[in-house]
């Protein structure tokens, strides 16, 4: 067992958990800090998706007696139906587009330099969702999830296909989505919560699929503590994250999120310009 391997899924597990359900993008931070500590190979890569289960377990923790009713009333209550229904609808874009151009965007995209160039256009969407939630005809009159259409579910759905390019923020791609759709700030943060559990679920799923499949690539032996620190981490960070964030939106905008994306992407491409930082390809 590595001492320094336990430390870096440590710290990992920390900017999962403290970052998955901000607009500022997990897999972004993820993927820097991954490089900085030279954690960023097969392993890393499969690790940084699998502990993002730990954050999405605080969230259902959080939610547990929402969660809890929806199964035990599934066949009996049309409003379950109805909330399940619209979870469904707003997943399928961008788990099919996943499938489709996963690879690819793996292969391409997963680099300081594009996460960092996402990050300042993501500030800019921010910018300019934050100024329509101001004109109050832009908005519908809803304070609840149970109140969305389905068209609205499929609108928040085919936001979040944009948090498929690393940077971009899931939880960023399905709230200010929302928002540009003319949905409360405070409706839209928390559908982007639900939306996380079967989009990063599967996503785990895929993962610890393919280390089942081929153990000795992965060393598994040895892995399972790292993943383990690395899980645990995420799930604690992330549990305060979330319980912050709720009372943080029902207050505030999310401009100084914004503020940060730009600082944080320009800080990463003048490093790499300038070669300070020798910022992996």
């Amino acid at each position: 067992m590595d001492p320094l391997l336990l430390f870096k899924a440590l710290i990992l597990g920390i900017v999962e958990g403290l970052t998955e359900f901000l607009p500022i993008s997990s897999t972004g931070h993820l993927i820097l800090v991954g490089d900085l500590l030279n954690f960023n190979d097969e392993r890393g890569k499969a690790f940084e998706i699998i502990i993002q289960f730990g954050a999405i377990l605080a969230v259902c923790w959080e939610y547990r007696e929402r969660l809890f009713k929806v199964t035990n009333t599934f066949f009996s209550s049309k409003q379950s139906q109805k909330f399940v229904l619209h979870v469904v609808i707003a997943c399928i874009p961008a788990m099919g587009l996943g499938l489709i151009f996963g690879k690819f965007i793996k292969a391409h995209l997963f680099s300081p330099v594009p996460v960092a160039s996402a990050f300042i256009v993501g500030a800019f969407v921010i910018f300019w969702a934050e100024y329509r939630q101001t004109k109050a005809s832009t908005m519908k009159k809803i304070d609840s999830i149970d109140q969305l259409t389905a068209i609205d579910a499929l609108k928040v759905g085919l936001a979040q296909c944009a948090a498929l390019i690393p940077g971009t923020s899931r939880s960023g791609a399905t709230i200010i989505g929302g928002m540009l759709f003319g949905l409360p700030r405070a409706v839209a943060t928390e559908f982007s919560f639900f939306l996380a559990i079967p989009v990063i679920g599967g996503a785990t799923a895929y993962e610890l699929l393919k280390i089942a499949n081929s153990p000795q690539a992965f060393g598994f032996a040895d892995f399972a503590p790292t993943l383990l620190v690395g899980f645990v981490a995420a799930f604690i960070s992330a549990f305060i994250c979330v319980r912050w964030l709720i009372h943080y939106v029902a207050h505030h905008n999310f401009i100084p999120f914004a503020w940060y994306r730009i600082i944080f992407g320009v800080l990463v491409l003048v490093t790499s310009y300038t070669g300070l930082v020798a910022w992996s390809n």
